[in-house]
């Protein structure tokens, strides 16, 4: 797992130095068909990260958000398969903002037991598997260069809690209000799940619509640094096709990650 892993930080480091470089050289925005902002570096990006997946683990299918968006969601994704998200954040990469990322998530049997956060604004790479997670710096080529590893903080008197810069609700506001919630850190993209998971924040509620692709990777970061995620009424979250409307094939549950253990998490919801 571990050398898949370095082999993903190099992947999604090479498709976070292309959307940086098309950044640079100015973007052009147009729309989806439901209306959500996209780039050409959004296209870019995926087109480059299924070339290497397909090269260095063919026999592992890809989910990906602009190839379901452009043919429809995938029928038939059984067994392993990888969760790819090429830009997350885009309105925040629309804006010059820093915070939008690089998702790629393996998922194996419903969880992602592998995956990758790459933050090309902030050259910051984020990683977990079975073994840990940790923290990178993304260099101007080549693989990511270890910074340290990184594990949630144990919960204190106060929590931070880490909200949406673009989808923050009443809902969200609802949840939060009875909680010992000493400050609110809104940010963008996946990195609301690498903030929990570097021990810089506890807790990140979500009602708002959300794809697996824009949360398999940073959950899998966070999971391997000790933290817990479940479903707003407590149930386990896993990932794959779910039966219904074929639109929503891939949708999320609303959720809450949480830098605390399953149990009081759970306690916590139910």
């Amino acid at each position: 797992m571990k050398s898949l892993v370095a082999e993903l930080e190099l992947i999604a480091c090479d498709a976070g130095r292309l959307i940086a470089e098309i950044r640079a050289g100015g973007i052009d925005v147009t729309q989806k068909g439901d209306g959500s902002p996209v780039t050409i570096a959004d296209a870019r990006a995926e087109e480059l990260i299924l070339e290497r997946l397909a090269k260095s683990f063919p026999d592992v299918r890809v989910v990906a958000e602009e190839l379901a968006s452009n043919e429809g969601m995938p029928e038939g994704v059984t067994g392993n398969f990888f969760l790819v998200d090429p830009l997350d954040g885009t309105k925040e990469f629309i804006k010059g903002t820093p915070d939008y990322t690089v998702n790629i998530a393996l998922i194996e049997d419903g969880r992602p037991v592998a995956g990758v956060v790459v933050a090309p604004g902030r050259a910051e790479v984020y990683s977990g598997h079975a073994g840990g997670a940790r923290m990178a710096r993304m260099p101007q080529q080549g693989a990511p260069e270890p910074i340290r590893d990184i594990a949630v903080r144990p919960l204190g008197a106060q929590w931070s809690a880490v909200v949406s810069v673009s989808h923050m609700t009443e809902a969200t506001r609802t949840f939060l209000d009875p909680l010992p919630i000493g400050e609110r850190v809104s940010v963008g993209s996946s990195l609301k799940f690498c903030l929990v998971a570097a021990g810089e924040a506890d807790i990140y509620p979500r009602f708002g619509r959300t794809m697996q692709w824009d949360t398999a990777a940073g959950d899998a970061v966070l999971r391997a640094a000790g933290g817990s995620i479940l479903t707003t009424s407590g149930a386990d979250f896993v990932y794959g096709p779910k039966p219904g409307d074929p639109a929503n094939r891939f949708e999320n549950s609303p959720f809450v990650a949480f830098s605390g253990s399953v149990g009081q998490l759970r306690a916590m919801l139910t």
